[in-house]
């Protein structure tokens, strides 16, 4: 019986169907390695999906980057309606990890607080896995980060169903032991409250209320209750109920952990008071003792996972568990689950890549006694240890690096894109202007270049060096009167997602980058790219870099691109060579089969809704509530709400009153704050 649906209302064109096909048979002969090498736009993402309908297994989806990885696991949801498509991020891929800079002397104490959207997220992901067969998971690289136990964390989760034998008492002690944490407030995931005999708790996996009412002791209802509205969407017979916490641990193991980590501080503390480092040794001393006060008392401290080797049992150096062990194995262990690496000349060398960053952080937190020597086991996969887990594997890549050629049983290259597309022209023009002013210079010729292409009702792209020139060049490009924004690494990731929306909305009409712009963006609105100072030969100018980027214009059937260069690379020639072998096997193909090229029409999707925060989910839910009110009388609605918030500044209720200005701004259009000398610092909540 097939388990994964797949849903679409295009069929496989171009050489879409050769490529399933083939894909698909090599994983029948069990083929190890694949790579599928499909140009930009030839619906990569649609023929993996095909994949996964014909083999019929559990897929791990691994992007290079979080803003990737939500587009993907948007795309899988579309494609496996019926399906479980879950989005899974490391919280490393939010926060700055824990670390100390000697040089300055600067500790910076990993972030305590987690986003409960991330958390929901991982938690989903982790459940889905373990409940589920039909699951996709799209994730980041980090994860091949440490993760809790499976066996540990499925082992102690809560069957509860009506009917069933248990006390209030008892009820509520068991979901203290699995870290649910008891409130007298509203709810968030992972908390419960009681209220007279009826129990109400969050899952930390879901935003609804589960209401548990006890009569004597048996569960005499459970009802499914919609946390804002409080209505009830369901009864329900059962459910399951995980642990809050993924790093989970059986009073036996909290015992034996607790007698290894004394130990291995006794013998530690020596080893520095031996070296004459006395003050690290009264550190070291001061911050596992308080760790382990914790772990005694209420079994868990901010930092766990830096002790998980005790609490495991694994050997010094033995890799830990990760999300790849929540995945289904075959009896003799070796991994059931199919494995995709999207964009692989990025993806494949960022994973090889961790372990050495992450040993290096933890050896300097070890030697200046901020971690026991045990931390450095909290660590990422080794590349080897990565591969040892993962079965079969299918790197896509536009621009497979060698490692993909030299591993893979097969490459199946996918050139023909369905909708006829032809990779975009390209063009060199000189970055410095002319005496005869034959040549504008790359400035004046790009904004020139960019008013004739806004004109059309298309958008552009332009890439730069360095993150200062593509602010400085935004800001020109304002003045110059080009509505255009720009966007770099140091943008919040949900900034980066919402500035990408609004792009493709065609809020604003010219990106300017860096080297966001390169891989993975699905952006068909874009007909014009200028890569500017093109013949700067380094990593941004690189062939793979000059392919990736001129691709990002193959999605439009306007599409074209100029490399702005006073002198041709090798890499811009072996860039230029290429582009325009593929332009010839796809132009060949279209007259052939007399295909007439179409832009590509793609729905655009507020990805922003994967990681939004709960304050703004909280807003756009009383504005659903209140939408009724303020149609009859908007006035009286307003005024009744900036009552409450300026109560809520009274008893110092920050948070509520925050949420009530928000949804005063959203209602009215624009800001009404009364006392905004009181509350203007919520501007930063």
């Amino acid at each position: 019986m097939s388990i994964f649906k797949l849903h679409s209302e295009f069929k496989p064109a171009g050489d879409q169907t050769k490529a399933i096909e083939s894909l698909a048979n090599g994983l029948k002969k069990r083929l190890r390695h694949q790579t599928l090498l499909g140009v930009t736009g030839s619906g990569k993402t649609f023929t993996v999906a095909n994949v996964i309908e014909k083999t019929q297994k559990p897929t791990l989806v691994i992007a290079h980057n979080k803003t990737l990885a939500a587009q993907l696991a948007q795309e899988y949801r579309d494609f496996f309606p019926e399906n479980a498509v879950h989005y899974f991020v490391s919280y490393y891929d939010y926060y700055q990890p824990e670390a100390y800079m000697p040089v300055t002397d600067t500790y910076i104490e990993k972030e305590a607080m987690i986003n409960e959207e991330i958390d929901r997220l991982r938690h989903a992901s982790t459940q889905a896995l373990l409940t589920r067969k039909d699951v996709i998971i799209v994730a980041s690289v980090s994860c091949i980060y440490g993760l809790g136990s499976p066996e540990e964390y499925e082992k102690v989760n809560m069957k509860i169903e009506k009917g069933m034998k248990i006390s209030r008492n008892e009820f509520i002690r068991s979901l203290v032991a699995i870290f649910y944490e008891r409130t007298n407030a509203d709810l968030s995931p992972g908390m419960f409250r009681a209220i007279g005999n009826a129990i109400e708790i969050m899952p930390v996996d879901e935003r609804v209320i589960y209401r548990i009412e006890i009569s004597g002791d048996n569960i005499e209802n459970i009802r499914k209750i919609d946390a804002v509205s409080r209505s009830v969407i369901d009864d329900v017979e059962i459910f399951y109920l995980f642990p809050a916490k993924h790093f989970i641990t059986s009073e036996d193991q909290k015992k034996r952990a607790i007698k290894s980590i004394k130990l291995e501080i006794t013998s530690r503390l020596k080893e520095l008071e031996k070296q004459g480092k006395n003050l690290e040794a009264e550190r070291l001393k001061r911050r596992t003792s308080y760790d382990l006060a914790l772990i005694k008392e209420v079994g868990y401290c901010n930092g766990i996972e830096n002790y998980s080797r005790h609490f495991s049992g694994r050997i010094a150096g033995e890799a830990p568990d990760t999300l790849l062990s929540y995945f289904p194995r075959k009896e003799d262990g070796s991994a059931d689950f199919l494995t995709i690496i999207d964009e692989s000349h990025v993806t494949v060398p960022q994973i090889g890549g961790m372990y050495a960053g992450d040993a290096s952080r933890k050896k300097t937190l070890i030697e200046h006694g901020f971690r026991l020597p045990s931390a450095a086991d909290n660590r990422p996969l080794k590349f080897n240890e990565f591969e040892e887990r993962v079965g079969q594997v299918i790197y896509t890549s536009a621009t497979p690096a060698e490692y993909e050629f030299k591993v893979s049983g097969q490459v199946v290259e996918q050139v023909i894109r369905p909708t006829g597309l032809i990779d975009p022209a390209v063009e060199v023009r000189p970055i410095t202007g002319s005496a005869d002013k034959k040549s504008k210079g790359q400035i004046a010729d790009f904004i020139a270049e960019t008013e004739k292409t806004v004109k059309r009702g298309n958008r552009v792209i332009a890439t730069t060096l360095t993150k200062k020139m593509a602010e400085d060049l935004s800001e020109f490009l304002k003045e110059k009167g080009v509505k255009a924004e720009y966007l770099h690494s140091d943008i919040k990731t949900i900034d980066r997602i919402q500035i990408l929306t609004e792009f493709r909305k065609g809020k604003f009409d010219c990106l300017v980058g860096v080297n966001l712009l390169r891989e993975g963006l699905d952006l068909p609105e874009v007909s014009f790219i200028g890569i500017l100072d093109a013949d700067k030969e380094g990593f941004l100018r690189s062939e793979t870099s000059l392919i990736q980027t001129i691709g990002r214009a193959a999605r439009n059937v306007e599409g074209r691109v100029i490399l702005y260069a006073d002198n041709i690379t090798g890499s811009m020639k072996k860039a230029i060579d290429e582009t325009e072998r593929r332009r010839k096997i796809q132009l060949e193909y279209n007259k052939k089969n007399n295909i007439t090229p179409k832009t590509i029409k793609k729905k655009i999707h507020d990805i922003t809704d994967e990681i939004e925060s709960k304050h703004q989910k909280t807003v756009k839910a009383l504005i659903e509530i209140d939408k009724k009110l303020y149609e009859k009388n908007p006035t009286k609605l307003i005024k009744e709400k900036t009552k409450q918030m300026n109560e809520a500044v009274k008893i110092l209720d920050f948070e509520t009153a925050a949420i009530l200005r928000d949804e005063i701004k959203e209602l009215e259009g624009k800001t009404i704050v009364n006392n905004e000398k009181e509350i203007k610092t919520l501007t930063h909540t």
